[in-house]
């Protein structure tokens, strides 16, 4: 488990952008070891900026997007399609626009998937991909970098405080129930999932992440702030804006 850094950048488009850069060497210095590279990819206004901002790269054609694997640290649980899910809103930032093997695109199933709704066995059926992908083992596979947000109440994926979600130990997948916000139903990686990853990225950006930020930058309880219990093997970096960090010493 690696020691968190913080580095702050001026604002939220700033972040994007160096993020963005960061992310393409991080895949091309993984293909360059090794001659592939995995990604995991979370939503929202940060998470699909950062996507727009490799889509606009110059450095775009340095990455053989063939030979990425695509993961999800967290979908909303909708039909496939909706413009709400996360695979959506990755496909129109960046996956449509490069050359991506389509067998390497690893979404969690939508509602109307082959589990139907039912999100438990959506998320076991993620489980079992991401074993079966894994190195022997393992339970999930060596991700290089795994992205995730944080919310205004310090959560992450889809790991709210004071869940059973955010203390589950055993499973690597769970679908997620009643979500304190819309819509309420969910699959997430589990905080030992996320710990496989070499390299675990957390970004947001604003004020009122400023006390969660801190909070979990000071040693507070993933039960309390799921954010604080989500670690790299290798490096663990929270990249936020001015605002963000504010509460930082």
């Amino acid at each position: 488990m690696s020691r968190p850094e913080a580095l702050v950048h001026s604002g939220g488009d700033v972040l994007a952008a160096a993020v963005a850069a960061r992310l393409i060497t991080a895949i091309t210095d993984a293909q360059a070891a090794r001659g592939s590279a995995s990604v995991v990819l979370t939503g929202g206004r940060t998470g699909i900026g950062v996507l727009e901002q490799v889509r606009r790269s110059p450095a775009l054609g340095a990455v053989d997007w063939s030979a990425v694997d695509f993961f999800w640290g967290d979908e909303r649980f909708l039909p496939g399609g909706d413009g709400e899910r996360n695979e959506t809103q990755a496909r129109q930032a960046l996956l449509d626009h490069v050359d991506v093997d389509p067998a390497r695109v690893h979404a969690m199933a939508p509602s109307d998937g082959e589990f139907g709704d039912d999100a438990d066995a959506a998320a076991a059926g993620y489980a079992e991909l991401l074993a079966s992908l894994a190195p022997e083992g393992a339970a999930v596979p060596s991700f290089d970098v795994l992205m995730l947000g944080v919310g205004e109440e310090g959560h992450t994926a889809s790991l709210f405080p004071d869940t059973p979600y955010v203390r589950e130990s055993g499973k690597t997948v769970v679908g997620v129930h009643d979500c304190p916000k819309p819509p309420p139903t969910r699959v997430s990686l589990t905080l030992p999932a996320i710990g496989a990853a070499s390299q675990v990225w957390l970004m947001t950006t604003g004020k009122a992440k400023a006390e969660p930020v801190a909070a979990a930058l000071n040693g507070a309880k993933p039960v309390d702030i799921p954010a604080a219990g989500a670690f790299g093997r290798n490096r663990t970096l929270w990249l936020l804006d001015a605002d963000a960090a504010a509460e930082l010493g």
